[in-house]
């Protein structure tokens, strides 16, 4: 797991290069978002419960099998099973968007876990909706100019979704 810092010296490591200024100039680009970076990740991270709450809501509204009797959310348990997935699928997000880097998500997140709700009878279809809903959500939240750091956050709201399509692609 290397942030984006680390990868990009790694590589320039490996190949016994000096950086390039292309690389010098995406670091540097990183470094003067990383106020909207981090005002982006306070507002997932401190909205959390309830992204993950309405999206589970709106989840079982849209397929109320999932919480029916015999559906994987029925019971307590399986339910509160489902939520604390969905909340460290979140979690890892925040942790990519945090650091510019999607290896965190992809190695402790995302790495065999479609294999883990194939091999537990896990709807993968209904978990990437649940994603998807937590995407949405998120992106709400960023999106909303009111008490973020000034500036276009276009590029890193684009990021931030493809931490999620991630997820749900993994998932599906």
């Amino acid at each position: 797991m290397f942030d984006a810092f680390t990868k990009v010296i790694a590589q320039a490591d490996a190949r016994g290069e000096f950086l390039n200024s292309a690389q010098i100039d995406a670091l540097a680009g990183l470094v003067s978002d990383a106020n909207k970076r981090m005002d982006a990740v306070n507002r997932i991270t401190s909205s959390a419960s309830r992204i993950v709450t309405d999206a589970a809501r709106a989840l079982f509204e849209q397929q109320p099998a999932l919480i029916a009797p015999g559906g994987n959310a029925y019971t307590h348990r399986r339910m509160a099973a489902c939520l604390r997935d969905m909340e460290i699928i979140l979690r890892y997000v925040t942790y990519a968007v945090f650091t510019g880097d999607a290896s965190v998500l992809e190695d402790r997140c995302l790495n065999g876990l479609r294999e883990t709700y194939l091999a537990l009878g896990v709807p993968g279809a209904s978990v990437a909706e649940g994603v998807r809903g937590m995407k949405a959500a998120a992106l709400a939240l960023v999106g909303d100019r009111n008490g973020i750091t000034p500036g276009d956050c276009s590029a890193l709201m684009s990021e931030i979704g493809t931490y999620f399509d991630r997820a749900a692609a993994a998932v599906a």
